[in-house]
């Protein structure tokens, strides 16, 4: 029964979910299946507060290396959480958007997470250049057929792409540097993207099926 149930669920939700979009009269139906999702949404971010605050509390209190890192966590953590749930500084009180202009969350968020965020995506250009250079060794037809492109691509968006090819005549336009970059970006790159997004698509539908179908049972705890 603590197996049956949790399937019959899983088969009866998504089953309705897949039919509303091909018969119009389950669609309220699948609009108050949806309902739940919501709510089990709320419960899974209660859940993951309490698993954050449980495992840094844990780091402070055995004095890991780093815990320092933890209790800046978990004050910026209760910090932005009261501020938001009870709308400190909001113009519009209680009843306003806790995003609105001039409350103290949408100044958290503009002054201080936005600025923090885009310092560690910058800081990943180091990574990708690091891994590019890794993946860029020329040791086979492919690796170079990417290292030619990836070269060509960089410098036909720079101001010195634009001077290499610029004494080509009209009637080599198409081969301007520019124009070479246009073309790859938007035929082989976007038959690239494609097949790729198909190969995910058809991956997404066989793990989906295999959910629904109870062969895999990733919700019960198990991979199986």
């Amino acid at each position: 029964m603590r197996t049956a149930l949790p399937l019959a669920i899983t088969f009866t939700v998504g089953s309705v979910l897949i039919l509303a979009v091909f018969i119009p009269p389950l669609e309220p139906l699948r609009e108050e299946v949806s309902l739940f999702f919501s709510i089990l949404a709320a419960f899974a971010f209660i859940l993951g507060g309490a698993s954050l605050i449980g495992s840094h509390r844990r780091r402070i209190r055995r004095r890991v290396p780093g815990w320092g890192y933890s209790v800046i966590c978990l004050v910026a953590f209760s910090v932005t959480l009261i501020v938001g749930l009870f709308k400190i500084g909001n113009p519009q009180g209680m009843s306003g958007s806790e995003t609105a202009p001039g409350s103290v969350f949408a100044w958290i968020y503009d002054y201080v997470f936005s600025p923090c965020d885009a310092t560690f995506f910058s800081l990943l250009a180091f990574y990708v250049a690091s891994a590019a250079f890794r993946a860029f060794r020329v040791r086979s037809v492919q690796a170079t057929v990417m290292l030619v492109t990836a070269f060509l691509l960089l410098l036909g968006r720079t101001f010195l792409g634009n001077l290499a090819t610029a004494w080509l005549p009209g009637s080599l336009e198409s081969f301007e540097l520019p124009n070479l970059v246009q073309w790859i970006m938007y035929v082989p790159m976007t038959a690239g993207s494609r097949a790729i997004m198909i190969g995910v698509a058809l991956g997404t539908i066989a793990t989906s099926l295999k959910v629904l179908l109870g062969i895999d049972r990733p919700y019960l705890g198990g991979g199986r």
